[in-house]
């Protein structure tokens, strides 16, 4: 995954941030001070992204989609690996 100068995924860049000492640097979505973090608490808590976008205008739907994108691939890869870890065999995703 190709990554900026300072780290973040290109996939990324321009959707969140986290600055030390600004909101404690918790990762927020870009233009905003609303947290990552509260995108997955709407979810959870059974809130469909509609109601996250209009509770929180300042965040857009394509910052948000691919927030939601980025975590259903580092979540995929970790489980890849895990398995891999398990089984002592290669991790491998196999193309659908």
């Amino acid at each position: 995954m190709t990554q900026t100068s300072e780290g973040m995924p290109v996939a990324l860049e321009g959707v969140f941030h986290s600055k030390k000492g600004f909101v404690g640097g918790t990762p927020i979505f870009v233009g905003t001070r609303v947290p990552l973090k509260n995108l997955f608490d709407y979810l959870g808590g059974g809130h469909n992204l509609d109601e996250f976008l209009n509770d929180f205008p300042g965040v857009s739907r394509e910052q948000a989609v691919r927030v939601l994108d980025m975590a259903g691939e580092v979540l995929e890869s970790v489980a890849y690996e895990t398995v891999a870890r398990r089984t002592g065999a290669e991790a491998v995703k196999i193309e659908a």
